[in-house]
């Protein structure tokens, strides 16, 4: 598909990217984030993210594009900011958001922004169906969710309370942890999940020794902890990542007793 001459949807943001690619044609949209190729970042499929084009991000290159709206993260730089502004660009700036509800509301700003007001909310609809199917009432089972490496999810953020309502209590929040970020083997091998959800297949890491020697650690000490599969692209954004990722959490929960 060749990208429209001018006018068109510029998102410099891979969390919009995967709500704008079901919110709108093709055909509007200039170009994507290059997050959403890369397969540590993205929340698309990659067979859909190649038939975009894609761009760094640059403001240089966004101003070049002279697009009808570019779509960016709140934490877009001053600079760049202003170089927008500069260029008469209309722009939209999204935040991460930390809650289910708080998703479903962004989901509405950016399809209002779009004029595509019935795909978002047909959007928070699946949202809402997806959280209701996964519920969990009865016991929540400790487990922690690896983003890699040392890297887990911990309390106050979207996939918390993704967890949560699938049954599950996030041991990282536990330990301490807020939002993403390094955790110690040390806290896993001493007081272990019930389950370990990784973005490898189960037994290995390609990418980190980590997981490795947190498997070896926690086999020498007898732990009964299960791992399972919790793909890479389920944990970077909300908007319709969160219907997948509640469907794969309660696969998850109800194939453990």
């Amino acid at each position: 598909m060749q990208p429209p001459q001018g006018g068109g949807i510029v998102s410099t943001n891979p969390c919009a990217d995967a709500m704008l690619i079901e919110l709108v044609p093709p055909a509007r949209i200039t170009a994507i984030s290059h997050y959403s190729q890369d397969p540590a970042a993205t929340s698309i499929p990659a067979q859909v993210a190649v038939r975009f084009r894609t761009t760094r991000g640059t403001a240089e290159e966004v101003v070049m594009m002279r697009p009808d709206l570019v779509i960016a993260s709140s934490f877009t730089a001053p600079a760049t900011r202003e170089a927008y502004r500069r260029a008469g660009l209309k722009t939209l700036y999204l935040d991460s958001p930390a809650t289910i509800e708080a998703s479903k509301k962004q989901v509405t700003e950016l399809a209002a922004a779009l004029d595509a007001a019935g795909a978002g909310r047909a959007m928070n609809a699946r949202i809402d169906r997806a959280v209701a199917a996964a519920s969990w009432p009865g016991e929540k089972l400790p487990a922690l969710i690896w983003i890699g490496g040392n890297m887990a999810s911990g309390g106050g953020n979207l996939l918390d309370e993704m967890m949560t309502r699938a049954g599950f209590s996030n041991r990282a929040a536990h330990y301490g942890l807020q939002f993403t970020g390094y955790l110690p083997m040390e806290h896993v091998i001493v007081d272990p999940p019930r389950v370990m959800l990784v973005p490898d297949a189960v037994g290995r890491d390609a990418s980190s020794r980590a997981a490795q020697m947190r498997s070896v650690a926690l086999g020498h000490l007898g732990a009964k902890v299960e791992e399972a599969r919790f793909d890479r692209s389920l944990v970077n954004c909300g908007g319709p990542v969160i219907a997948r990722a509640m469907a794969r959490l309660a696969e998850v929960r109800r194939g453990i007793q």
